[in-house]
């Protein structure tokens, strides 16, 4: 009996060290939780369906439309017809420059036969030419004996005047300004009378010697030496 109750206290000296061990296994550990507070494991089968968490839809912005903007469709111009070049004649004033002869750059009008004087050289065409065209005249006349290599510049100095008659306040003959239109020289010439009738306006141009008439609206471009002409209204 004294032997049993000896091998009894051996095991139990034994297996307590083991269960006073911090952070083992056993049911007395130090920092285990007490069975209470530990969670239970249930079986799949068991477990509650997971709640579906609601789809807040966004909201979605819709694109904002740009503004269309109609570009009305261009319509045409109508151009009057525009001279290549200005043709001179009778009453053009020109400034001639020959460089390194001051004896003959000077100013020269072109007589009523349409001829320029100069010394020297004389009587130069300058009817029907343009500008560069006489020009050209000129310098082929002095290398004709007289200047070995001209270089020669014309250029108007004034136009020859135009001429306005008909219905207006004053017609009559006027100097020329560039960029002169039907309605400008009637404005020169004081405006229209009371009996002028605005849509018969005739203009004469002289074009390699023949006169030519056109009837024109009030913006037709007028060129030295035209005659414009406005018509009576009957009623």
């Amino acid at each position: 009996m004294r032997s049993s109750r000896f091998v009894v206290l051996a095991i139990a000296a034994l297996t307590l060290p083991g269960c006073m061990q911090t952070g083992g296994p056993g049911i007395f550990a130090r920092d285990s939780a007490p069975p209470w507070q530990r969670p239970i494991a249930l079986p799949a089968a068991l477990r509650p369906a997971p709640v579906a968490q609601p789809v807040v839809a966004q909201p979605v912005m819709a694109p904002i439309a740009e503004p269309q903007v109609i570009v009305p469709a261009a319509q045409p111009v109508m151009m009057e017809p525009q001279e290549s070049g200005y043709m001179l004649d009778s009453g053009d004033k020109l400034r001639v420059v020959v460089f390194g002869q001051e004896g003959l750059s000077a100013s020269y009008a072109v007589d009523t036969a349409g001829r320029i004087t100069m010394p020297l050289i004389g009587a130069v065409p300058a009817r029907g030419l343009t500008p560069a065209g006489l020009q050209r005249a000129i310098t082929a006349k002095l290398k004709d004996g007289f200047v070995r290599e001209p270089h020669v510049a014309v250029e108007v100095e004034t136009y020859r005047p135009f001429f306005i008659l008909g219905e207006v306040t004053l017609p009559g003959q006027y100097p020329y300004v560039p960029n002169m239109t039907v309605e400008t020289a009637v404005a020169i010439a004081g405006g229209y009378s009371p009996r002028a009738f605005k849509r018969k306006i005739e203009v004469s141009r002289n074009v390699e010697g023949m006169t030519e008439r056109k009837v024109v609206s009030p913006n037709y471009p007028v060129r030295p030496g035209d005659t414009v002409h406005i018509a009576e209204r009957w009623f």
